[in-house]
């Protein structure tokens, strides 16, 4: 049997493991509740934006920006987001496992020029690097990003990008966060924009279940409803429009990173639960295997005094 003294030093450092990932388990819930929360705080400037859009293409001989227009695809961009950091469960080996399914089901060559990537998170840049794929852009430590303008170097980089025609069409691979238990992950396409796609999109924000729950029935998720309502639009249709293109585009990065971030942060605290659970029961079989064995040490003296005090009668 394994001595007491090595028996208690597995028993304080299981504790400590325990200690540091009910911790974590804490923390990864804040920042879940937080992540979540701003998303729909977001949510009515998002719905306005693309209603005014929806007013403004639907007038007659306004130019459309070069963001809204599709054209014939040469080169694709494929966006990859995950975490900068592990112990988050599933989180993102599901992404890349998407990633690769969309791959293979699309008989993509990963290696071949007209295909970039765009690495969002060091998980997915080392991936990206292991196999030789280029990375056009890559960004890092975007895990706690809670404001627009945090995240405007990603947009930035992918409208230059595109109006540049270094790619045709973004395609992100990245998780949405549904409830507590429970992380989808979704390819959208990103660029050119779409506008019902990004309606889609921003829907998809609000849980089936838990704390926001309730907004799920709120007045923008219904339908736009026809008003008589005569606009004046300055400086111009098309200035506007090309504008609101790029915001809604911003808001599109910007609702991704935070349905990431808040997977991510639900997937930790799954996962730190998980392992803090673990902690306890290995510190109380532990307990338990210690007892037996100062037990049997009490056992043993017990005996050797007793032999010895027989010896000595004899």
């Amino acid at each position: 049997m394994e001595s007491a003294q090595n028996l208690k030093r597995r028993m304080r450092s299981v504790q400590n493991i325990g200690q540091i990932t009910k911790a974590m388990e804490l923390v990864a819930a804040t920042k879940m509740r937080r992540s979540q929360e701003l998303a729909l705080n977001s949510r009515p400037y998002a719905y306005a934006a693309l209603e005014i859009m929806g007013i403004i293409a639907s007038l007659k001989d306004v130019a459309m920006p070069e963001i809204l227009t599709e054209r014939p695809v040469e080169k694709t961009a494929f966006l990859i987001v995950t975490s900068d950091k592990g112990l988050a469960g599933s989180f993102n080996s599901a992404v890349i496992r998407k990633f690769e399914q969309y791959v293979r089901a699309n008989k993509i060559n990963p290696t071949d020029p007209k295909y970039a990537f765009i690495a969002i998170g060091q998980k997915a840049k080392s991936y990206l690097e292991r196999r030789g794929m280029h990375i056009a852009h890559s960004f890092t430590r975007v895990g706690d990003y809670t404001t627009m303008q945090e995240v405007d170097p990603i947009s930035d980089e992918l409208i230059a990008g595109y109006l540049a025609h270094e790619f045709d069409e973004v395609v992100s691979f990245s998780t949405t966060f549904v409830t507590a238990l429970r992380q989808d992950v979704f390819v959208r396409q990103i660029l050119p924009v779409d506008i019902e796609k990004i309606r889609e999109s921003i829907r998809l924000l609000v849980p089936e279940a838990g704390r926001f729950s309730q907004y799920f029935d709120a007045e923008f998720y219904e339908n736009e409803k026809e008003q008589n309502v005569d606009y004046i639009i300055e400086p111009s249709p098309a200035d506007v429009l090309a504008e609101l293109a790029r915001s809604l585009l911003r808001i599109r990065i910007y609702h991704m990173i935070l349905e990431a971030n808040a997977s991510e942060h639900s997937a930790r605290r799954v996962a730190m639960k998980n392992a803090s659970d673990n902690a306890s029961e290995i510190s109380e079989d532990l307990t338990v295997i210690y007892n037996k064995s100062r037990q049997a040490s009490i056992t043993n003296q017990i005996i050797e005094v007793t032999s010895g005090a027989q010896a000595l009668q004899q």
